[in-house]
């Protein structure tokens, strides 16, 4: 495994993520931030911010495949979510959980949550992010 996610002690433990990642890989992945966009380009949930990140994160791992990398691989997440309030939270790891299930996975690389006054179009709610190291 070329990352290993750490919680170290004197940090809070956030049940999403780990607060540091150590890379021992030799290849870097960088993928593009993803939207809810299916296959054919069209949004996916339209208006709903837990569809939204789901469909990100399935976007996610379809992109690591493609490099031959996996969520284990991800050094780094960025999230970026328009017009980001503390109340959100709720639908964010709403649709995080939908996509773990989805993709028999448990995202917990370190994260970054950002909010955003806008995206690509006006019907993205989220942006997701990541830097994967692969052996």
């Amino acid at each position: 495994m070329a990352i290993t996610l750490v919680n170290p002690a004197g940090l809070p433990e956030i049940d999403v993520y780990r607060q540091v990642s150590v890379a021992s890989g030799t290849r870097l992945v960088f993928v593009a931030g993803q939207v809810a966009w299916d296959a054919e380009g069209a949004t996916v949930g339209a208006g709903d911010l837990a569809a939204q990140v789901e469909q990100c994160y399935v976007n996610v791992g379809t992109a690591l495949a493609a490099a031959g990398a996996t969520f284990a691989d991800i050094a780094k997440l960025n999230v970026h979510v328009v017009d980001w309030t503390p109340d959100k939270m709720p639908l964010l790891l709403d649709g995080i959980a939908r996509a773990s299930a989805r993709l028999g996975v448990t995202p917990a690389a370190p994260a970054t949550l950002l909010g955003v006054a806008a995206l690509d179009v006006p019907e993205h709610l989220v942006e997701v992010e990541a830097t994967a190291v692969v052996d």
